[in-house]
């Protein structure tokens, strides 16, 4: 059947240029001659966790394993072993185990979970997460056998807006698989206690997730790994807490966002607490003058945690304590610490740190900086990622904005400093237009007929209604001419536009009225000339925002977004940003009267389901949207700054493009990609992956600037 449907372009935001990998260091180096490289150089490696050496030993039992070592080698010290995530299978983010041998240097060897444990619980899409490590206790003259607890978004949930993280307990002698999670309740981070008896985890339940992209409020809960007849066990020990970890049978720290001073200053800071369950004590570890985040417990009252000790905003040149740093902290000596990665790279971000050699050394995971030197060693621009349907293809696209030309011969994107547009062909992969400054440029569509080598761009800031933003065709594109036509007038902002199938007539949104902010969606009549010697045709028109538009192949319908359903009484803003509350509608382009919604915000709250975009054959529409809610806590994601807003992951709804009147609020969804970070933008084209990649010439590199975390 193959790839019939074509295939779903689109890009990540904020996930790092540079390639993540997992190092670790003493408690006290000297020197980054100190610090050890753990994993082979290979993909994306994070958010590691040392495997005891008895649990190693069970799963070198394991068929797959069987002859890349023996227990003799985890007793002589000659094997370690390592849990952690990786995107080097088909480009997901899943579980990924790495045998450690020698000193150093060291050879690594890494196995996925399905190579070693079979597809039947880790196959399809998804995405896993805080691989950990439990059981191994004896009850009586049984032992439990060791078990890998893990947090994956395997299982399809339909509830709009809701979580799909849920954890699970994998037996590493067996391969057996068994969900821990209650029905209708999600987790986060889960971490198991010393014994192997207990799991803690940051859980939604009680609560539905309200669209927090930072601060998400999850309780601790508890539980047993091994199931009795009265069931787990689970009890809430900790309200408002994130990322557990254990200290002890009965210790716990955590993080929280602490709010101080006025409503005026709105102060707040990061801190990690310490919480004993037997006594109910709380107190806090780190102070509130700086950020501390995703604590690794040693003992009962040591904790290695990652600070940032100075915020900072986009535009700073950072100095050292601006980034984030490992420090370890001792509830027993207040207000001292003791400082890692500040000794070996003071200008470099460091995250989620873990124990290792029971706290003799630190590890951690952050950008590879030598790999950023060596040009061969870098990623392919265009990853293929496993598609959850057999019949279209999906890639990632490292640019901002990609979209495909009709014929699928020409990729087009603007690099993340919206400075400069690149395009990709067989002649290679190189800038065709540029502005001397960052933020001027965005949002590049190609003219929907094949026969015109015409690229439409948005010109001046983005994401700033107040701001002009003009609509700008660059003819000839591919002959480098860098010349441009501007197509709107005035000081109007314009932006999205997207041509009909033949290349004629042009439909862009625009804030047209005075001392206005209403956003509505207009047709221009002749996309050779706009403004300048053609009509302009209101096709919307009304006081919400319409935006994010796109003509159907057929010609008769666009698809957009809008907030046309928001309430009256929705507030102006949630956190300083748009509270969403964005859906998505056809209207018919002869008889604008006619507008079907397709796809509902939400059914009671506020959400964001944006960016669509046809199918080639008018069956569906891709969005990118927080349907799927978060799948990672947000403070242990490599940034320095959140996103503007997290539309989450791509997600598809099929329509009927017969009759219109059958697409009324679709009910079902389907999820495309599945990640930690913020997938947008998508674009669909005919082609499959493999003839996109194939006819592009990917091997070329990119060498623009971008900004690292």
């Amino acid at each position: 059947m193959g790839e019939n449907r074509g295939s779903i372009a689109f890009f990540t935001t904020y996930r790092p240029p540079v390639p993540l990998d997992i190092f670790s260091c003493p408690v006290q180096p000297s020197s980054e001659k100190d610090e050890l490289h753990l994993t082979d150089g290979k993909s994306y490696n994070y958010n590691c966790r040392v495997i005891p050496l008895a649990a190693l030993k069970t799963i070198l039992k394991r068929p797959k394993l069987a002859s890349e070592a023996t227990e003799a080698d985890v007793d002589l010290g000659r094997l370690t072993g390592l849990i952690f995530v990786s995107e080097r299978a088909n480009n997901l983010e899943t579980l990924h185990i790495a045998l450690c041998f020698g000193a150093n240097p060291h050879q690594v060897k890494v196995f996925s979970l399905a190579d070693i444990y079979g597809t039947d619980a880790f196959n399809d899409v998804r995405m896993e997460d805080s691989g950990c490590i439990g059981g191994g206790y004896e009850v009586g003259s049984h032992t439990i056998d060791h078990s890998l607890v893990y947090v994956s978004t395997k299982e399809p949930v339909q509830e709009r807006r809701c979580p799909w993280t849920v954890v699970y307990k994998t037996n590493l002698r067996t391969g057996e698989t068994e969900r821990l999670t209650p029905p209708g309740t999600f987790d986060l981070s889960p971490s198991v206690s010393p014994s192997g008896k207990k799991i803690a985890v940051a859980s939604f339940q009680g609560k539905a997730w309200d669209g927090e992209i930072e601060d998400l409020q999850t309780d601790i809960y508890v539980m047993n790994v091994e199931r009795s007849p009265s069931g787990l066990g689970r009890r809430r020990v900790i309200v408002n807490g994130g990322w557990p970890t254990w200290g002890s049978e009965n210790v716990l720290f955590f993080h929280r966002k602490e709010y101080y001073g006025t409503k005026q200053d709105n102060s707040t800071a990061w801190r990690v607490f310490r919480f004993d369950i037997t006594t109910d004590e709380l107190i806090p570890v780190t102070p509130k003058e700086f950020d501390a985040i995703t604590p690794a417990a040693i003992n009962k009252d040591k904790v290695a945690v990652a600070t940032i000790r100075k915020k900072s905003k986009f535009t700073d040149v950072r100095v050292e304590a601006q980034y984030r740093h490992i420090e370890i902290f001792d509830t027993t000596a207040p207000g001292a610490s003791v400082q890692i990665t500040q000794k070996i790279r003071p200008k470099a971000d460091h995250f989620n740190p873990f124990v290792i050699d029971g706290g003799k050394c630190i590890g951690y995971h952050r950008s590879d900086m030598s790999r950023s030197q060596n040009i061969s060693n870098m990623e392919r621009y265009f990853h293929k990622i496993q598609s959850p349907f057999q019949d279209t293809g999906l890639f990632r696209v490292s640019g901002v904005f990609p979209t495909i030309s009709k014929d699928g011969s020409k990729l087009a994107f603007v690099d993340n400093e919206f400075k400069a547009v690149w395009l990709a062909d067989k002649k290679g992969l190189r800038i065709v237009y540029e502005k001397e400054g960052p933020d001027s440029i965005h949002s590049p569509v190609w003219n929907q007929n094949p026969d015109k080598d015409i690229l439409y761009v948005c010109m001046g800031v983005p994401f700033k209604a107040d701001q002009p933003l003009q609509i700008c065709a660059i003819p000839d594109v591919s002959s480098e001419n860098g010349q441009r036509r501007r197509l709107t007038k005035g000081r109007f902002n314009n932006a999205f536009p997207s041509t009909d199938r033949d290349g004629e007539r042009l439909v862009f949104r625009s804030i047209r009225e005075k001392d206005k902010r209403y956003k509505n969606l207009y047709i221009m009549e002749k996309a050779d000339v706009g403004e300048y010697g053609g009509k302009i045709k209101r096709l919307t028109n009304g006081s919400w925002t319409d935006t994010h538009c796109q003509w159907s192949p057929t010609g008769d319908w666009v698809v957009f977004s809008s907030t046309r359903d928001k309430p009256e009484d929705a507030p102006e803003t949630d956190n300083g940003l748009d509270p969403g509350y964005f859906a998505v509608f056809l209207v018919n382009v002869n008889d604008p009267s006619v507008v079907v919604r397709v796809i509902r915000s939400a059914y009671h709250i506020a959400g964001h389901v944006n960016h669509p975009v046809f199918s080639p054959d008018g069956r569906s529409i891709a969005v990118t949207a927080d349907l799927a809610a978060v799948s990672a806590d947000p403070m242990s994601l490599p940034l320095f700054l959140h996103s503007v807003r997290p539309y989450g992951d791509v997600f598809t709804v099929d329509i009927d493009p017969e009759d219109i009147n059958k697409n009324k609020d679709v009910k079902k969804f389907h999820r495309i990609t599945h990640s930690r970070y913020e997938n947008g933008t998508p674009t669909w084209t005919l082609f499959s992956t493999d003839v996109l990649i194939k006819s592009m010439d990917s091997h070329t590199t990119m060498d623009f600037n971008i900004s690292c975390p």
